[in-house]
């Protein structure tokens, strides 16, 4: 009789790892961050409680590492490459049309049902929890805001923005009013608004004669 091969721990913990971010985020989304327990996440996950707190000391720590698997992943599907979503802006050599396709994706992003609850979730967390804020903004947030700095600096460079203008004050004027508008919820978050922005704010950061 051949012997029977061993289980594969890592492919068991892989497994179980998977079934707990599609638990906590799918939790988040049905019932809101407040009412989403650790002990509800371990039951839709099929694992034990003790399970959880091995890896994670929190259900918000759960929740992060499940929302950037989450991006890492439809950032993978919508690009053809693994990477961190929204971390590169192409240059066409032309910034209106470039910033402008950017922020319709984010616009598409923050309006995605399997996304919201989970933002909003850890957006109001990170201001209670500084070190879960902090979190937040290293990994997710950051490289974002740091491709819009790349590429405001190469239009600068090609004389297609003035060379005084901060590019970290410029990518505020872009991504500011945005999120203002996804956070009170007021008035629609659309391709159009998005499209505007990128209009007011490049008319003030263009060279005048």
């Amino acid at each position: 009789m051949a012997p029977s091969k061993a289980p594969d721990s890592s492919r068991r913990s892989d497994r179980s790892r998977r079934a707990i971010h599609d638990a906590a985020l799918a939790l988040v989304g049905e019932v809101g961050y407040p009412r989403t327990t650790v002990e509800g996440i371990a039951a839709r996950a099929g694992v034990g409680k003790q399970t959880i707190y091995r890896w994670w000391p929190s259900k918000a720590a759960v929740l992060m590492e499940a929302f950037l698997d989450l991006a890492a992943r439809t950032a993978e599907r919508d690009t053809g490459h693994s990477g961190e979503a929204g971390a590169v802006i192409p240059d066409t050599g032309d910034p209106v049309a470039d910033l402008k396709r950017v922020l319709r994706a984010t616009v598409d992003e923050l309006n995605d049902p399997a996304l919201e609850a989970t933002t909003r979730a850890l957006t109001a967390e990170g201001i209670v929890d500084p070190r879960l804020g902090a979190e937040f903004v290293e990994k997710l947030l950051a490289p974002q805001l740091a491709a819009y700095v790349t590429r405001l600096r190469a239009a600068q460079e090609a004389g297609q923005l003035r060379p005084d203008a901060d590019p970290r004050i410029a990518l505020e004027l872009l991504v500011g009013p945005l999120f203002h508008r996804w956070l009170l919820r007021t008035l629609p978050l659309t391709h159009d608004y998005a499209d505007a922005i990128v209009d007011y704010a490049l008319a003030g950061l263009t060279p005048r004669p």
